[in-house]
């Protein structure tokens, strides 16, 4: 009995060791430099997102960031109800009534922070001259009342962050005339459509059409034309094109914010690339895509001493 009890003891302690070591080495697999997570993005920052992951992943090799690239309100979804999602990036972040939701089913506040402002382009097919837009043409166009021989092409039907940003910001909550309104299945949907119809007006992320150093956009841009749209808080009211300091200095109109929300709460993968995104190399991502990065770059004057002092 007594060798019994002994080995059952044994036995126990075995299954308890390899178990725990186990769990720990799950655990440390999860690191901001190793382990692999499932995140949902908005695809009007695919490029972008796309890049920053690119360098993320080529500077840690022990990571991997699937990202699945949606329509905003399938991520937010995704992050309010697929546990096995553990960041979304949105055009918005947690307001009081969302955040105290997630703390009262995680047991923690999920984190959200804005890393950088986007734009919301005007595109229009190259042959068309029609390049100048107010805030009222583009309400009174997208609920039918003017200009109704011209399609208004977007990235979706539903809540793409696009939608949601023109429906809030220009129409202030009032409804399309979805017979003006044309759904794309995504961005690149948009730019197609616009290329081959003179008459389209599409909408989609800087991201997709702003990078000068994108051959791919550049190639775009031989087919498609960016407009102008007009900046009511400036002087004279000129109409402005959208491009990084017309973003940060909020003279083009339609800029939006660019958010992660993280279900993170301890020191994981999801914490280091949110931090990645936060700090200078993922600032300098944003930038080089013609985003407005929130990290201030610009070069000030320095004064020099000619003379070193004793």
């Amino acid at each position: 009995m007594r060798k019994r009890l002994m080995f059952f003891f044994v036995g126990l302690l075995a299954v308890c060791w390899f178990s725990c070591k186990e769990k720990s080495t799950a655990e440390l697999a999860d690191t901001p430099a190793s382990g692999t997570i499932k995140i949902s993005v908005d695809e009007s920052f695919k490029p972008v997102i796309e890049e920053e992951i690119r360098v993320y992943e080529a500077t840690y090799p022990g990571t991997r960031i699937d990202a699945a690239y949606k329509p905003e309100w399938e991520c937010f979804n995704d992050f309010l109800s697929d546990s096995s999602t553990r960041m979304a990036i949105i055009t918005h972040g947690l307001n009081f009534n969302q955040s105290t939701y997630l703390a009262d089913s995680l047991g923690y506040r999920p984190k959200w922070q804005r890393v950088a402002t986007d734009a919301v382009c005007i595109i229009v097919n190259a042959a068309s001259s029609d390049t100048l837009f107010t805030r009222e043409r583009l309400a009174s166009q997208l609920q039918g009342k003017i200009n109704r021989n011209q399609v208004m092409v977007f990235d979706g039907a539903q809540q793409t962050g696009a939608v949601r940003f023109i429906r809030d910001s220009i129409l202030k909550g009032d409804h399309f005339d979805t017979s003006v309104v044309k759904a794309a299945q995504n961005s690149e949907e948009v730019i197609e459509y616009v290329k081959t119809h003179e008459n389209a007006i599409g909408f989609v992320g800087i991201s997709w059409i702003g990078n000068p150093e994108d051959s791919a956009q550049v190639n775009n841009l031989k087919k498609v034309k960016i407009g102008y749209v007009q900046c009511d808080v400036c002087e004279g009211k000129p109409f402005v094109k959208p491009g990084q300091q017309t973003i940060l200095r909020r003279s083009y109109p339609l800029v939006r914010g660019l958010y992660f929300l993280l279900r993170e709460n301890h020191i994981g993968l999801g914490t280091g690339f949110a931090g990645f995104l936060q700090l200078e190399r993922g600032q300098l991502i944003f930038r080089r895509a013609y985003l407005g990065p929130e990290m201030d770059f610009d070069i000030r004057p320095v004064k020099l001493n000619t003379e070193i002092p004793n």
